[in-house]
């Protein structure tokens, strides 16, 4: 019996929530919480007069009487606004579906930022300038972005991704192009919901921390994530969901949407994650295969630079969380290898060597107020073997810190890389976060270049800012 009032009380909640005005956007939560506690006293009026009819004896049939036209509680108007609502919400419902809406989502952000960089004498705004301006570097990575995120869904299970961002997309970074291409992919169910097939362009899925600066707490990076992790993956593979686990491989390109002449070989990325419990989790992520060798140590005989086919890329990390009331605690070790890509030939026989790398990530924030969070994070990477040398970075690199000691003339031994970082991050609302960050990149030799000076100096410092809003 209580299940049928329930149900046949439905009809008659619609008819009142007809017959109160609806708030307007500016209502305060005060004046709708008033509106909910009237609605409610009268449902419960409504539910003890259906109780009452339902208890009472049924009448002699000569005492019979019409039945009334609109269900209780609701005069005739009612019912016909009731009506009138109904028809109208299937033909909204039938245009969706027609326009494709359903199961549509479209969100976004954007992160104005401002830099101070004291090596490079450089402060100011960054917001949407291209990447091809200076190459990427960790003062500039994906940060003055803007992103607009379309996710389809639909019956069968299948979702479709298209996320645009001009000027530093995965696709303008990893080919030094102006794409807008961020990411554009499908995931298709095959036996079940947990069995995926998936494919297109995707972003890199390694470490711990995100690219999106709506799920990165500081403004930079940390160092792995800028010089030793793939951009993205173009090509095909396998999502599966077992209990608490996710694995995820593809056999695609890394870093381009399209091979060269005479390059056959991809590379195989696989991502795995378990979630511990619900506050603790881990993963690791690999590629293996062949990727771009920008080495610039073969000269043809007119002394120009002979462009290298792609090299042997072996890379794997380990990352873990703990993430419990006002403290968060992340972690990462990296460990990676090219093969001929070192920034120094064999100073004997001019022969390719490779490049070998290994480094850690952590980071730890506490939450001071629920709006108010501090964040510490601490890099560093040992890269000293064959004149250094990182994924893509085959070259000395006086704004990245990357290579020999320029002032000690030991083109063999590359150097160690450290930063430390310390921000805060202002939640104003919920769509939007003000950060603050200072860091502090120091090397084991003089490789950041002075541009006051025109020299080379062990350390830099950088101060930002940034609000991210989205939607």
């Amino acid at each position: 019996m209580k299940r049928t009032l329930t149900w046949s009380l439905m009809p008659v909640a619609l008819a009142i929530c007809t017959a109160f005005p609806a708030p307007a956007m500016a209502q305060s939560n005060q004046e709708l919480l008033k509106e909910l506690r009237a609605l409610k006293a009268r449902m419960a009026e409504l539910e003890k007069k259906l109780e009452a009819q339902a208890a009472a004896p049924t009448p002699a049939p000569q005492a019979a009487v019409a039945a009334p036209t609109a269900p209780a509680g609701m005069t005739e108007e009612q019912q016909q606004e009731f009506n009138r609502i109904a028809v109208k919400t299937e033909a909204l419902e039938d245009s969706r579906d027609m326009l494709g809406f359903k199961g549509l989502k479209v969100s976004g952000y954007m992160d104005p930022t401002f830099i101070y960089n004291r090596r490079q004498d450089r402060a100011g705004f960054q917001f949407l300038n291209s990447v091809g301006e200076g190459g990427y570097t960790y003062d500039d990575s994906y940060m003055g972005t803007v992103a607009l995120d379309f996710l389809k869904e639909t019956d069968s299970g299948a979702r479709w991704r298209l996320t645009l961002s001009p000027q530093r997309s995965t696709q303008a970074v990893s080919e030094g192009s102006n794409s807008i291409l961020h990411e554009a992919s499908v995931s298709i169910p095959l036996s079940d919901l947990q069995t995926r097939f998936i494919a297109g362009h995707i972003p890199d899925w390694s470490g711990y921390e995100y690219l999106q600066p709506t799920l990165n707490k500081l403004v930079t990076h940390n160092l792995l994530f800028d010089l030793t992790l793939p951009t993205a993956y173009t090509g095909a593979g396998m999502e599966l969901t077992r209990d608490k686990w996710i694995i995820k491989s593809v056999l695609a390109n890394m870093n381009g949407s399209k091979r060269n002449a005479r390059e056959k070989t991809p590379v195989l990325a696989y991502r795995v994650d378990y979630a511990k419990g619900e506050f603790q989790g881990f993963g690791f992520a690999g590629v293996h295969g062949m990727a771009a060798n920008n080495s610039q140590n073969v000269l043809d005989g007119s002394g120009e630079v002979v462009a290298q086919r792609d090299s042997r890329v072996d890379l794997f990390e380990f990352d873990a969380y703990f993430i419990r009331g006002d403290w968060t605690v992340q972690g990462q070790l990296s460990l990676g290898r090219q093969k001929k890509a070192a920034i120094t030939a064999d100073p004997d026989t001019g022969a390719l060597r490779d490049a070998y790398w290994t480094g850690f990530s952590t980071l730890a924030a506490y939450k001071f107020e629920p709006w108010l969070e501090g964040i510490a994070r601490f890099d560093y990477i040992f890269n000293k073997k064959n004149g250094g040398g990182l994924l893509t970075y085959a070259t000395p690199d006086g704004i990245n810190g990357i290579g020999p000691d320029q002032l000690s003339g030991d083109a063999n031994k590359g150097v160690n890389r450290g930063a430390l970082t310390l921000g805060l991050g202002y939640n104003f609302n919920l769509n939007t976060t003000f950060k603050f960050e200072y860091r502090y990149d120091w090397a084991t030799g003089a490789v950041f270049e002075d541009a006051k000076s025109g020299g080379y100096k062990k350390n830099n410092q950088l101060l930002s800012t940034a609000v991210v809003v989205s939607f």
